[in-house]
């Protein structure tokens, strides 16, 4: 497995999200839809949810209908004055990553710097080589196939070298079409074709080494 590459997504990936960051989150942009788009709260967390759905980044339908500045709507949707009580880690988390061999890279729809105080938070920003946000992608977020390019190109990759390690099954099946492994991250008891290994938490990761290696799916 020498010269592999983990490409691993943030939320719900590498930490919980659920419980405290995404419900924040989803407050935030309707609230920015509320206000920018002179929108009630109802309407707004619709048309939230139907940019989401159809783009796979609220962001992406707010570019496209309503000419807003990306820059402008990461900024005011992602500020958590709070972030240290809100980020639910795990003490293995460091450890696991430690034990993988080859480079590791995060790629995330989320904004530089809240990715970045995350990683900080979690304690393994020392050990993520480059954290490819949705700015370095050019605002077009996963599972668009542009920003997984311009991810390759930038470090020079090989995708048949590359493990992409996501909650995301629609991330994971672009991934796939660029020949990469893909490790779901997920209690399903289902396993999708183009899934290459199904772990319930990024601590299992190290003992599927071997696994990844034969290029078959397992449960």
């Amino acid at each position: 497995m020498s010269g592999i590459v983990w490409i691993f997504d943030l939320d719900n990936t590498l930490h919980n999200a659920v419980p405290h960051i995404f419900p924040h989150i989803n407050r935030s942009m309707t609230a920015y839809l509320q206000q920018h788009l002179a929108l009630d709260e109802g309407m707004a967390n619709e048309l939230r949810m139907q940019y989401w759905q159809r783009y796979g980044a609220t962001l992406s339908g707010m570019m496209r209908h309503h000419a807003t500045d990306p820059e402008h709507f990461l900024w005011h949707t992602h500020q958590f004055p709070e972030l240290s009580q809100m980020v639910v880690s795990d003490p293995r988390l460091r450890h696991a990553l430690k034990r993988l061999p080859g480079k590791k890279l995060v790629f995330s729809n989320a904004p530089q710097h809240y990715a970045q105080a995350v990683l900080q938070l979690l304690r393994i920003q020392d050990l993520i080589e480059d954290v490819f946000s949705i700015e370095q992608a050019r605002y077009q977020p996963k599972p668009q196939l542009p920003g997984f390019l311009r991810l390759l190109g930038k470090h020079r990759l090989d995708p048949s070298r590359c493990v992409m390690v996501e909650d995301s099954t629609d991330n994971l099946q672009t991934a796939k079409r660029l020949r990469m492994k893909t490790v779901w991250v997920s209690d399903s008891s289902t396993l999708p074709g183009y899934v290459d290994v199904k772990i319930r938490d990024v601590m299992q990761l190290p003992n599927m080494v071997s696994r990844l290696s034969l290029g078959r799916a397992h449960n």
